[in-house]
């Protein structure tokens, strides 16, 4: 049987280190592009058009979720701003793991690995949870002992890079300075 694993993307530059190393693991690597957390849409545009560039460019293929549910983010972060983070990464990695059972996928996994300001436990807690919960196998790997080598290589594809996690929230966090 052939193992094919069905990874979550967050965004291009993130992708970089995990294809390389998990394109050599597996025998089909697809992403899979979900995230109604990115805000404003224009952010979500750029991200989005990053990874067709370098998707394009290297052949990988990427299944791009149509649906952009902004509205569901936020009504299941707001009055909850402190645990956003744990509703929005279980709502990627479920709807990776749903499609990945749907799809006859072996494995799912995520990018969001390779992120040194993730929370890796929770992310690998719930993973693991899906896994039970769908059948396919949740592949852990700490991506982000690459993180310098997925740096270079998105300045080689010349990708959009951004500076913030993503949810309006993350954005104020990044930017907004009280005086």
């Amino acid at each position: 049987m052939e193992n094919r694993l069905l990874l979550h993307i967050c965004c291009s530059p993130c992708l970089m280190h995990p294809y390389a190393v998990l394109d050599k693991k597996f025998d089909k690597v697809i992403g899979y592009f979900y995230n109604p957390n990115i805000h404003p849409y224009g952010e979500y545009s750029r991200r989005l058009e990053s990874l067709k560039k370098f998707s394009g460019a290297a052949g990988f293929k990427v299944i791009y979720e149509k649906n952009y549910d902004m509205e569901e983010f936020i009504r299941n972060v707001a009055f909850r701003e402190e645990n956003r983070c744990y509703y929005c990464l279980g709502k990627r990695l479920e709807k990776t793991a749903s499609l990945a059972k749907s799809s006859k996928f072996t494995h799912f996994s995520t990018t969001l690995l390779y992120s040194k300001h993730q929370r890796h436990d929770y992310i690998k807690e719930a993973g693991f949870s899906l896994q039970k919960r769908y059948g396919v196998n949740f592949y852990y790997e700490d991506f982000r002992l690459g993180y310098k080598e997925g740096i270079k290589l998105s300045y080689t594809y010349n990708l959009y890079r951004q500076n913030y996690c993503g949810c309006i929230y993350s954005e104020k966090e990044r930017f907004y300075k009280q005086k």
